[in-house]
């Protein structure tokens, strides 16, 4: 992921219902901690994310992890070895490689709304930003009402190497006015401002979400970040 002076937590998009798939961005997507204009995940590279069982690759032997990878070429036509490998790769953060086995998996079930949003996660957390929006634009015209997969998708305008604050405000705004209190959704809207350097939407919207979420963790970081602005 790119990097910036912000806390805040990515959504994690819904667990796979077929196989207990890894939920995104960002895993509840996991905090993302932001320093020195850039922004760093909290999770090491080549661990497995929070909340997900040990697999192989992740303290198994290798012949386990060829074997899940080699079932799955075999079988290109096996919904659940396309999905089983495609975790494997996500939790060592083979970003690309768990990509492959996605798309395998949406050619198999094209309609599947899971496969789908964790296209949108993992090309998220691969920082393809532009990807991601297409495959959380998928999402959206089956669900349109998923406000998880909305409030990501709004994150890649703010992460793209020519963010667009508007459109990322625009969509949080979406969320917001369906459920005023979503805690993810005010929290990213202060971001946007805050980066748009419009410190009065900043502020009325932080005083939002210090109403709906007083415990948020992101709540100091993002005073401070708005301070910056006067």
């Amino acid at each position: 992921m790119t990097k910036d002076n912000f806390l805040f937590t990515l959504i994690g998009l819904l667990l796979g219902t077929i196989i207990g798939f890894f939920t995104t961005n960002a895993i509840n997507q996991n905090a993302a901690t932001m320093t020195g204009g850039q922004t760093q995940a909290t999770q090491p590279a080549g661990s497995v994310p929070g909340g997900h069982p040990s697999v192989p690759g992740a303290g198994g032997s290798m012949a386990e992890v060829q074997a899940i990878v080699e079932n799955a070429r075999q079988n290109p036509t096996d919904l659940e070895a396309q999905l089983k490998a495609a975790e494997l790769f996500y939790q060592i953060q083979r970003y690309d490689q768990a990509i492959e086995f996605l798309a395998k998996a949406n050619e198999i079930q094209p309609e599947n709304f899971e496969v789908i949003v964790n296209l949108g996660n993992t090309n998220f957390d691969a920082g393809k930003y532009v990807e991601a929006e297409k495959w959380y634009i998928s999402a959206l015209a089956k669900k349109p009402d998923n406000f998880d997969v909305r409030t990501d998708m709004g994150l890649t305008f703010i992460f793209r190497e020519k963010p667009d604050y508007d459109r990322a405000i625009t969509e949080f705004k979406r969320v917001l006015d369906a459920d005023p209190n979503h805690s993810l959704a005010l929290q990213n809207l202060t971001v946007a401002y805050t980066r748009k350097l419009d410190a009065a939407g900043a502020e009325a919207t932080l005083a939002r979400l210090e109403k709906a979420d007083p415990t948020n963790s992101a709540l100091g970081k993002l005073r401070e970040e708005i301070g910056k602005l006067k």
